[in-house]
């Protein structure tokens, strides 16, 4: 399977062949799955200390026959704080537990909860992260993807393949080189795939090394990328990597 390398004006300089990961049979179950468990969410709990933090006197306690305690009084044996006193007499309500006025949740959420990791195995996500890739040389997918997109517009030169000169523009430049090699598509929010050892000096665009990808960022499939000539080359390589893993097994 061969595509051509663009200019950054958008002009053909040469072919390439492509590694065969553009060719691979898309697993959208695998990818779907594989996507699940990379998912994270943030993080969040109340304050250890919340519902304790009143500015009344300490909470008294309920022992028998000790100063300061509401043993045998008739009232309910929850946590309270002293509002004032005098003498023996004082004024006190409930706190801190979950029924009180400022007092904490019940059963808050744990960040323990939060931070379990699904688990997939390496050969389903190697199967997942082809598929991905290999759905951004697909028309259907990309079309599918993009509604704006209409059926009628042709999607040529896929997967995009442009000289690794690109990564070397400033952000004006950039944008240029952009419309110039998209055309119509350039309003919508593009991927650049760089090789491992190339920078992108602006970040106009969503840049990924190809040793940085992940399904979230091709998922849904068929997301419009750019991929520098470098980066063709490092993919090749992912390729031969999976697969003589794969054979080993």
């Amino acid at each position: 399977m061969k595509t051509e390398i663009l200019s950054i004006e958008g002009k053909k300089i040469k072919d390439v062949e492509l590694p065969s990961l553009f060719s691979e049979k898309i697993r959208q179950d695998i990818v779907q799955k594989t996507f699940e468990a990379e998912k994270t969410i943030q993080p969040y709990a109340p304050d250890r200390e919340a519902g304790k933090k009143h500015s009344a006197s300490g909470v008294i306690r309920h022992i028998r026959h000790k100063w300061r305690s509401h043993y045998g009084r008739g009232i309910s044996r929850i946590p309270r704080k002293t509002m004032w006193r005098r003498g023996t007499q004082f004024y006190w309500i409930g706190a801190e537990v979950s029924g009180t006025r400022g007092g904490r949740r019940a059963h808050p959420p744990k960040i323990a909860h939060f931070l379990k990791n699904k688990k997939i195995n390496k050969k389903e996500y190697n199967i997942a992260l082809r598929s991905a890739i290999s759905s951004t040389a697909k028309e259907d997918l990309v079309k599918n993807r993009y509604k704006r997109i209409s059926d009628n517009t042709k999607i040529e030169k896929l997967p995009i393949v442009v000289e690794s000169k690109i990564t070397e523009l400033r952000t004006g430049q950039l944008n240029e080189s952009l419309k110039k090699i998209l055309g119509n598509l350039s309003s919508i929010k593009i991927l650049i795939i760089t090789g491992n050892s190339e920078k992108i000096k602006t970040k106009a665009v969503e840049n990924k090394k190809v040793k940085e990808i992940k399904i979230k960022d091709l998922y849904p499939l068929g997301r419009l990328t750019i991929y520098t000539e470098n980066a063709i080359k490092d993919l090749e390589n992912i390729g031969k990597e999976n697969k003589s893993k794969e054979k080993e097994k």
